[in-house]
């Protein structure tokens, strides 16, 4: 039974202030808590650097915004995830999967324990920066990204005590099946479904026209070091949080041991979400399979019936 719900809003929206009151006075005649903060953002922040640490757990979290204020829910609670529910407000909501119009078929459903809950796979960053070591937890992606004002970067990069390549590119994109969907998506990369395991590691912009994205395996561990920049090379933790790494330091990537349990809208399939946030448009409907089947495939017997 949950009872204690956090409702995180992203601040300034009129449309997102107005479901907060009504998500609230709902929620208050359903669980026991409700929990509201109307900055967010300020609330994550504050809980990611450590502010926020003698805050009892809720049991669900639900976010008003895009997908890049679930990420920031994902970065405070990086340690303890907690059941997440994303209520679109965003432009696209490949996380935030629950249309503003629909959010209270879907939070009955997860009140009722009935709604479908989706593991999904996160990366964990272990690096030494200055004698310091250092971590980070990603949901969507690790990224290396060269400074605005110098060259390409050089970046080695090993799988296990494999030496794969030396990518000489704007940056290096490592990705969740979630994250592909979002920057390494734009950079070229697949798109892998969300109940996936798998890393992707697309390079953005790269010299080499033959360095094309690859798919590892999700037990992988990678290892990334920046053999020659011209500058600083920041590393970009889901778009959150930026750290710099210098010419040398190794970043480890690997699958996170605990996944983060996020809410989908009951009925919303892969393919139907891939649809409506792409845009795909097609002149095959899904009808058009029932209505015309594929054609039964007779024997040749010219040939003696061997096809």
């Amino acid at each position: 039974m949950i009872q204690r719900v956090l409702l995180l809003a992203s601040s300034g929206r009129d449309d997102v202030t107005q479901l907060l009151g009504e998500l609230r006075e709902w929620l208050q005649g359903r669980v026991e808590i409700v929990e509201v903060e109307a900055d967010g953002r300020a609330y994550c922040r504050a809980r990611a650097e450590g502010e926020r640490d003698g805050d009892p757990l809720p049991e669900l979290i639900v976010v008003l915004g895009g997908d890049g204020a679930l990420l920031g829910a994902a970065r405070a609670f990086a340690d303890h995830p907690v059941p997440t529910m994303g209520i679109n407000f965003g432009r696209v909501g490949f996380l935030a999967s629950t249309p503003a119009t629909r959010w209270e078929e879907t939070l009955e459903a997860v009140l009722a324990g009935e709604a479908t809950l989706e593991p999904r796979m996160r990366l964990a960053a272990e690096w030494t920066s200055n004698g310091r070591d250092r971590r980070a937890v990603a949901l969507n992606d690790v990224v290396f990204q060269r400074g605005s004002h110098q060259g390409m970067l050089t970046c080695a990069m090993r799988v296990g005590e494999d030496w794969v390549t030396n990518y000489r590119a704007d940056g290096l994109i490592v990705a969740t099946p979630s994250g592909s969907t979002a920057y390494s998506l734009s950079a070229g990369g697949p798109i892998l479904l969300p109940s996936m395991g798998g890393i992707v590691v697309t390079p953005i912009c790269p010299q080499g026209l033959a360095n094309r994205p690859i798919v590892l395996a999700p037990e992988s561990v990678v290892s990334l070091s920046v053999t020659q920049t011209g500058g600083l090379t920041t590393l970009v933790i889901d778009g959150q949080d930026y750290q710099p790494v210098r010419q040398g330091d190794v970043v480890t990537i690997r699958r996170h041991p605990v996944s983060f349990p996020l809410y989908a809208m009951a009925g919303l399939d892969p393919y139907r979400r891939l649809r409506d946030r792409l845009g795909w448009r097609g002149g095959i409907e899904p009808d058009v399979f029932a209505a015309h089947p594929p054609p039964e495939v007779q024997p040749d017997e010219g040939a003696g019936g061997v096809l």
